[in-house]
């Protein structure tokens, strides 16, 4: 932001976290300025997709209900968990949940201003609970904050307001460009795993709905038929003596996070063990390196690779392949089978895919040779992706970033605005 001027002289605010502001500018609390009201209790069953008025929580808005409790131009505030300090604007009828704060300026047009400075302000570091984040309105209505002239906060409002929205603009942009990517990719490995990589090769029904037609020589058989299946389990919790002197590895669901992405393939780290005893006195089993995983609850539909011998909880189903089956190209088969995946979840709390259907999941077997010719391959051009989503996500970071410090900047009177606009 080099390109900015600071204002031409300035003075000590006698705040810690804020230091020095224009010399022109006042420093006021927060109740000065805004009356603060904690929203009101609603339940989920009163939250439709569809209604006469919006509701709004501290991630913005949720839903809609048959009733309002405010109405005009506020900002809000997220008091609650990972959303405490988070802001947000509503303007018209509308209700505002327990988890948001509804902040109304007593000068309406102050509404912007305000809201994007409490946003970097970074409220959320007043928070009065380690556990469960919680904002209290007494504690942040005296904190005191930089003011200018009315005329000033028009001009940072639409000026904020104005480079923001281009900022936005072009993150949803590369947003959009990596789902893209994701979906080319996706692509890419189902072609593979069912067409293979010759395209002159010839073709024959599979028979399979997901597989469509498959080359001629390749096998299309059930996945049990050439891979050992399992399940893992969880020692007793019961029993302490189970959860002592733990050393085995033990793959949870808490583990998921590794592969998520589908660009991990072997996992070595997990963030629990569990002991030869244990294992010894449950269904729990000690599996070998190179087993494939997948993840069959809640976090439904993710493979992975062990890297080393490691257990698993019931969450997941795990395959030792025969000879026949490579599997590293079995781990490309069941990213390739997401979609499908996503057909057999069952259930409304917890989605799950039952042991039947696993035990049923049919797959297209290229001979050895060629299984690892199509994951060479895929690796090659997989890895290209993941170059340029990384280089993209890192500079939606940095857009980010540059986001919150113009908006920083402004609200503080680091930066002279005053012709700007």
């Amino acid at each position: 932001m080099s390109h900015y001027k600071p204002y031409p002289a300035y003075k000590d605010s006698g705040v810690e976290w804020l230091g020095m502001v224009p010399e022109h500018w006042d420093v006021r609390k927060l109740k000065w300025l805004a009356s603060l009201q904690s929203g009101d209790f609603i339940t989920s069953e009163t939250i439709e997709e569809e209604g006469a008025y919006p509701v709004y929580g501290g991630n913005g808005l949720r839903g809609y209900c048959t009733a309002f409790t405010h109405e005009g131009a506020y900002s809000l505030v997220g008091r609650q968990g990972a959303l405490c300090g988070n802001i947000n604007y509503a303007d018209g009828k509308f209700w505002a949940s327990e988890h948001a704060v509804v902040v109304s300026p007593y000068v309406p047009t102050a509404v912007r201003w305000l809201g994007e400075l409490l946003r970097a302000m970074n409220l959320g570091q007043y928070s009065i609970s380690s556990a469960q984040p919680g904002l209290a309105v007494e504690r942040i209505i005296d904190l005191f904050l930089p003011v200018p002239p009315e005329s000033e906060r028009q001009i940072i409002a639409v000026y904020v307001s104005r480079e923001t929205a281009h900022i936005d603009a072009l993150i949803e942009k590369k947003t959009r460009f990596i789902e893209l990517l994701r979906e080319k990719r996706q692509a890419l490995i189902i072609n593979a795993v069912t067409k293979g990589l010759d395209p002159n090769v010839k073709m024959k029904a599979s028979g399979v709905e997901w597989l469509g037609e498959v080359p001629e020589h390749w096998n299309v058989l059930q996945l049990r038929h050439t891979a050992r299946l399992e399940s893992g389990h969880t020692p007793s919790r019961s029993k302490p003596e189970y959860w002592v002197d733990c050393t085995v590895p033990w793959f949870t669901l808490a583990d998921v996070w590794q592969v998520r992405s589908g660009e991990q393939k072997y996992v070595s780290e997990t963030s629990e063990k569990v002991s030869q005893l244990g294992l010894d006195n449950s269904s729990a089993r000690l599996l070998p390196a190179g087993s494939v995983f997948l993840s069959r609850t809640a976090s439904v539909g993710f493979p992975g690779i062990m890297a080393v011998d490691m257990a698993t909880s019931q969450d997941f189903a795990v395959w030792t392949c025969t000879s026949e089956l490579f599997n590293e190209y079995l781990y490309y088969v069941l990213l390739a089978m997401k979609p499908d995946f996503d057909r057999l979840m069952m259930g409304s709390t917890h989605k799950t895919i039952y042991m039947p259907d696993i035990e049923a999941i049919r797959l297209a077997r290229p001979p050895v040779d060629e299984q690892r010719g199509i994951v060479s391959a895929l690796s090659g051009q997989l890895g290209r992706f993941k170059i340029v989503i990384d280089k993209t996500e890192r500079s939606i970071e940095l857009l980010k970033e540059h986001r919150s410090a113009l908006i920083t900047a402004a609200v503080t009177g680091q930066i002279d605005l005053r012709e700007a606009v």
